[in-house]
């Protein structure tokens, strides 16, 4: 089988339609949000000889996972699961009945440079990209209004349907301001403890509902990189958003967001063709010293990236932690840079030229 995971609208269920019509002509799509769907998947209504059965939205059905299990474990030798959500779906992680061994996990992820259009230049998806974020309906759209509503519309859907059916969470209104002040301290260290006050919150509440988030795909977070690091900051984590247009416009945070966005897409990519293990973090020590982004794939520290909006002046701390970790690669990010530059073992260039190519062509 195959799970395929990721937030609302990126395009799970175009995908899933799309491998129907093209790949498999006799496959069977199923969408537990449609009532004939959902009892005809309780009902096991499907021809033995269809090669691929898709269930789009399964994980919404309670007993999914125990169903599944039962539904690989006696099916016929040419038949193929797609089980979707826009929930984790990486169940092998949480322990209990493992599907271990019954699938492979893929997440699918909002539109990035390295795969635009044919029809967009570099230039002018770099800037829907930073206005309009990455899903398909706005960034093909483009048009910021009809992008605002969008927004709100799936915001609303996430909160008041998707999170309804999967969480105990009893005052979603709370949640709803939960997720505004973390948009205002994208890239910011969060300290949990401070919202939670502000809420009128218990901290345990706060550290849960950030996993709520994250576990939904609408934000993720990023912690400190500590091994090494003498006097290094250690449990406050960073947030990003997976939808750049949620992100509060602010000394080019949005492009600080959507460096983190397409960081995680390659090593996501990375985890799941490969089966390297892999992880993002930021550094900062208690003398003031900071790094954006540092990119880890089994346990080696492959870039180290600072990213600025139009200051091409080599940051002092990207130089400090460059020659005490020697990574791979050390780069500073530039938003508004035409010529990029060496200096050192220091690349200086901006995000188009940076992500133009996908992370299987850099190897």
């Amino acid at each position: 089988m195959v799970f395929l995971g990721g937030p609302r609208q990126v395009g799970k269920t175009t995908l899933s339609k799309a491998l129907c019509h093209n790949q498999f002509s006799d496959g069977v799509y199923f969408n537990w949000d449609n009532d004939e769907d959902r009892r005809a998947v309780l009902h096991k209504q499907w021809l033995k000889e269809s090669s691929l059965i898709i269930f789009d939205e399964l994980h919404k059905y309670p007993h999914w996972k125990q169903w599944i299990k039962g539904i690989y474990d006696t099916k016929p030798d040419n038949q193929e699961y797609l089980v979707t959500g826009s929930a984790r779906l990486d169940v092998y992680r949480r322990g209990g009945d493992s599907l271990m061994g019954r699938y492979h996990y893929w997440r699918l992820h909002p539109l990035t440079l390295d795969e635009l259009p044919s029809t967009i230049s570099a230039k002018e998806g770099y800037q829907r990209l930073l206005t309009l974020g990455g899903f398909p309906e706005p960034f093909l759209a483009a048009d910021e209004r009809e992008a605002r509503r969008w927004r709100r519309e799936r915001f609303d859907k996430i909160l008041r349907e998707d999170i309804r059916d999967l969480e105990s969470i009893r005052n979603i209104q709370l949640l709803s301001l939960f997720i505004d002040a973390l948009r205002e301290r994208v890239g910011g260290m969060i300290t949990l403890a401070n919202i939670a006050e502000d809420l009128q919150i218990s901290p345990k509440t706060a550290k849960s509902w950030l996993s709520v988030i994250e576990k939904m795909y609408l934000a993720f977070p990023i912690y400190p990189y500590v091994k090494n690091i003498p006097r290094a900051i250690q449990k406050p984590p960073k947030v990003f958003f997976y939808d750049n247009g949620d992100v509060i416009e602010k000394n080019g945070v949005r492009l600080e967001n959507l460096v983190a966005t397409t960081l995680l897409k390659r090593l996501h990519f990375i985890e799941d063709y490969y089966g390297y293990r892999c992880s993002l973090h930021y550094i900062r020590d208690k003398e003031g010293r900071e790094v954006d982004f540092l990119t880890q794939i089994d346990n080696k520290i492959v870039d180290l990236i600072e990213v600025k909006n139009n200051d091409s002046d080599i940051s002092s701390s990207l130089k400090y932690y460059s020659q005490k970790l020697k990574p791979k690669n050390t780069i500073q990010i530039v938003g508004e840079l035409s010529r990029p530059y060496h200096q050192d073992t220091i690349l200086v260039t901006n995000p188009i030229d940076f992500f133009k190519s996908p992370p299987w062509e850099n190897g």
